[in-house]
């Protein structure tokens, strides 16, 4: 791991005139993505901005029919909230099931969103929710934050402080995680709201997607049978020492079914 100045963020502004203002700055809040890629040395920012303890960016509430969770509210708060667990339980059970103990009380759900892994959980829930995005400048639709591999739409000083999740009629997350980091080799969140269905996919592309089959044929019979007989192409799906491309696009007909199942 290469030397940086640290600081520790007294607000978001403060935060973000310290980013801006390096050659090479980076945001930190638990950690749990950036610094095992310092110790990899696969990035080397001239300066690490602490943002865990700027209070505006903690905790969950709700405003009329959306869910609002601040940036550095951790997984383990996301899977104990008494307002997750009851406005989007599907959600509240997904951060349970992120990692493990330890991850789960570092982690961070603005620090994981922002990261964008393939494989992470969030993505999913962000998309097949129909989430925004809040950052200190703007608002961005799920379906447009995520970009590509490990890519989003932020810009390099842009900090992400909260994710807006509109309340749905149902929702629920099944994925099929690697026993060694419980990433999901694929997970398959969806969600219902009146006649609008959404289908998306975690783990098994370079980035989440939506499946629109899926969608049309839930929209018109929202339960597991209605999924048989669909499935998606291998093409463009990740392929690795831990599933093929065809397990994947297998797994994500199996996932969705449980989805819908649970939820």
């Amino acid at each position: 791991m290469k030397e940086f100045h640290f600081h520790r963020a007294s607000s978001v502004a403060d935060a973000v005139a310290a980013v801006k203002g390096a050659s090479a700055g980076k945001f930190l809040a638990g950690g749990q993505s950036l610094l095992p890629v310092l110790k990899l040395e696969m990035a080397e920012p001239s300066d690490l901005v602490s943002i865990s303890r700027i209070k505006e960016l903690r905790g969950v509430c709700v405003d009329g029919n959306k869910l609002l969770i601040g940036a550095v509210t951790t997984h383990a708060e996301v899977a104990a909230s008494s307002e997750v667990k009851k406005h989007i339980p599907g959600l509240a059970a997904l951060a349970e099931h992120i990692g493990d103990a330890q991850v789960r009380n570092r982690g961070t759900i603005g620090g994981s969103v922002a990261h964008a892994d393939p494989a992470a959980d969030y993505p999913a829930a962000l998309v097949a929710l129909g989430a925004t995005i809040k950052t200190d400048r703007r608002a961005i639709a799920a379906e447009d934050f995520f970009t590509g591999l490990f890519e989003t739409a932020l810009e390099p000083d842009e900090l992400v402080v909260a994710v807006h999740f509109p309340i749905p009629e149902k929702s629920a997350y099944a994925k099929f995680a690697s026993h060694a980091s419980k990433y999901a080799l694929c997970g398959v969140m969806v969600s219902k709201t009146g006649s609008d269905v959404r289908v998306a996919v975690t783990g098994a592309g370079q980035k989440v997607f939506r499946v629109p089959e899926m969608e049309k044929a839930l929209a018109a019979r929202f339960e597991p049978s209605a999924l048989d007989g669909i499935s998606i192409s291998a093409d463009d799906l990740l392929s690795d020492g831990q599933a093929s491309a065809e397990y994947r696009a297998h797994l994500v007909t199996v996932m969705a079914k449980r989805a819908v199942a649970a939820a």
